[in-house]
């Protein structure tokens, strides 16, 4: 089986361009390791192209299995998925299906799989806060009393000349 990434300091790539590219005969993608800044990655335009495929179409996917009255099948498989969704409340796990499926669809008409993730975090916390009941308790609990209307922050002198001032 041919392993999924290979990972290889970014001075190869720039001292070796020819030969790093050539390594993607033997992996789906590289990773390129830089030490003053995040890594990049290098794969194969047609694989991209693939993973954009498969990701659009596993989100009309559950699109289509929420439609059809399928959320059971759905909800069964969560779990395996995401571990952590047994924490939520049921009524938010029927939201977050709802979510994900809006924002796959959404991002994957984009191309752009960050919003998939940064849902994904957030539901994660959801889950953490009702994992941890004095947590919960905490985020939960109503103030006495209403606390007022919040202050506008301190206004900072501006260097711009159409500030307003």
């Amino acid at each position: 089986m041919t392993p999924a990434y290979g990972d290889v300091p970014f001075s190869e790539l720039l001292h070796h361009p020819a030969a790093t590219a050539r390594r993607l005969d033997a992996v789906r993608a590289l990773r390129l390791r830089r030490r003053d800044a995040g890594d990049l990655a290098l794969i194969r335009a047609d694989q991209l192209e693939q993973d954009s495929t498969v990701v659009g179409f596993t989100a009309r996917l559950l699109a289509g299995l929420l439609r059809t009255e399928n959320t059971a099948a759905l909800r069964q498989a969560l779990p395996d998925a995401l571990p952590w969704s047994v924490f939520l409340p049921e009524d938010d796990v029927d939201l977050m299906l709802g979510e994900l499926v809006d924002t796959a669809r959404g991002a994957a008409a984009l191309e752009n799989l960050a919003p998939i993730a940064l849902l994904l975090a957030q539901w994660r916390h959801s889950a953490e806060v009702h994992a941890d009941p004095a947590l919960h308790a905490i985020l939960t609990r109503d103030p006495d009393g209403d606390l007022g209307p919040v202050p506008n922050p301190p206004s900072e002198p501006s260097d711009r000349p159409d500030s307003g001032r």
